[in-house]
């Protein structure tokens, strides 16, 4: 994809405004940039994780699984982490446990609930694509720490405000 000649954002947001006016224009503008940017991270991410058969959902499963005490958790669990729904959760736990990450369990007390475990090789993998990873510092260039702190703080707002989390 080629690069354009001028930010389509600011046009955008030029449009929007002799369109609309200047009172949600700075939102319009902030939203559409921040989805932009996910587009371009969950692109980047995906990338570096390709040579691993990951994608970057499939990396946060297998590691909530790694950081997990017994290395296994309920789908049901998994997804309300995740913040994903149920199909989501059950497809990316297909994926991982047709590659050998994962393994199905029954839960031990109750026959309802079926669980995922990570494997030997899960764990192998999980800290391959995490030295990745964070040597790309999570395809996050140009941003440096402060920036991607005081990002970080920004949006964590409007994450307490959708009930992703009671905040302190």
């Amino acid at each position: 994809m080629s690069s354009l000649p001028f930010d389509p954002i600011e046009e955008a947001s030029r449009q929007w405004s002799a369109h609309w006016g200047d009172e949600a224009t700075p939102a319009m503008g902030a939203v559409t940039s921040i989805m932009r940017v996910q587009q371009i991270l969950l692109a980047r991410l995906n990338g570096l994780l390709e040579p691993l058969g990951l994608t970057f959902a499939r990396y946060e499963a297998l590691m909530i699984l790694f950081y997990s005490r017994r290395g296994a958790l309920p789908l049901g669990k998994m997804g309300v982490r995740l913040q994903v729904h149920r199909t989501a959760i059950t497809n990316i736990v297909d994926r991982l446990e047709r590659d050998g990450l994962v393994v199905r369990v029954a839960h031990e007390r109750d026959r309802r609930t079926t669980l995922a475990e990570i494997t030997p090789e899960g764990r192998r993998r999980a800290r391959r694509a995490t030295k990745v990873l964070n040597r790309e510092r999570f395809g996050t260039a140009p941003l440096g720490d402060a920036d991607l702190t005081e990002l970080s703080e920004l949006l964590r707002g409007v994450r307490v405000h959708a009930g992703d989390f009671a905040a302190d």
